[in-house]
């Protein structure tokens, strides 16, 4: 058995302090280049048949539109035009928040579907080696696996011992050790390998792989709802209805007095 030199050493540090790796999806909500990309969704969001699956939002859209045709009346009234700015912003960042969670989802699935199609497998026939698409193996192919290497597909190893990077499915930095035989021998498409050399068997077909099923889970995601939020959005909206009511009584009760 061959001795494991993994090629990476550790990295220490808090996880501010180390590079971001290749191809993962990094920034937060306030990345200036995720908020430009989702800027334009963002917009699209405005649509009012959008927006009234948020009645607090909708109710928000409204008042925005209303003061901005009184502020354009009243070109001289800066009170009204700062009301109308504060509105159209709070829509807008709204917007601009639920733009980017959808976009980071659509760049991590971007992301494996990358990892999926740029994968180049050497299928073993015989004793030679073949270069093809990862996307072209099927069950029961042979494929080689060396250090630098990228899996390109779910498999069991049946031959030698690796040290894999399966950060990118599992998200943990450190690495783990496969090797053939035992319960250690299976290894998922998408993973790096570190150190040494196997040989895996390839056991799912093209489009059943762990990354093929990842993909389908962040594109159709729907997040639901925790019991806090709902309770909250049910808040927001009876106060909303307060505020309604309060504030169309104002210029009735004005020209009474």
């Amino acid at each position: 058995m061959s001795t494991i030199t993994p090629t990476r050493p550790p990295q220490s540090g808090p996880p501010s302090d180390r590079p971001a790796e290749a191809g993962r999806v990094g920034g937060g909500l306030f990345d200036p280049k995720q908020l430009v990309t989702s800027f334009p969704d963002a917009i699209k969001k405005l649509d009012p048949r959008v927006m009234v699956k948020s009645p607090v939002m909708f109710v928000v859209l409204v008042g925005s539109v209303v003061t901005t045709v009184l502020a354009v009346k009243n070109p001289g009234d800066w009170f009204g035009w700062a009301i109308t700015a504060w509105l159209w912003l709070t829509t807008i960042f709204a917007n601009l928040a639920e733009a980017v969670a959808e976009g980071r989802g659509k760049a991590q699935a971007d992301t494996l579907r990358k990892a999926k199609t740029d994968t180049v497998a050497r299928r073993l026939i015989g004793r030679n080696e073949e270069r093809v698409p990862g996307t072209e193996l099927r069950i029961g192919d042979l494929v080689v696996c060396e250090a630098g290497d990228i899996i390109p597909g779910d498999g069991d190893v049946v031959e030698g011992v690796a040290s894999v990077d399966e950060s990118a499915i599992t998200g943990e930095s450190a690495p783990v050790i496969r090797e053939s035989g035992g319960d250690r021998c299976a290894v998922t498409g998408g993973t790096k390998v570190l150190s040494d050399r196997i040989v895996v068997k390839i056991t799912t077909k093209p489009g059943e792989t762990f990354i093929d099923r990842m993909i389908s889970l962040v594109e159709g995601a729907a997040r639901q709802k925790t019991p806090n939020e709902i309770a909250l959005n049910i808040l927001l909206a009876s106060l909303t209805i307060v505020f309604l009511l309060a504030v169309v009584t104002l210029k009735p009760f004005a020209i009474y007095a």
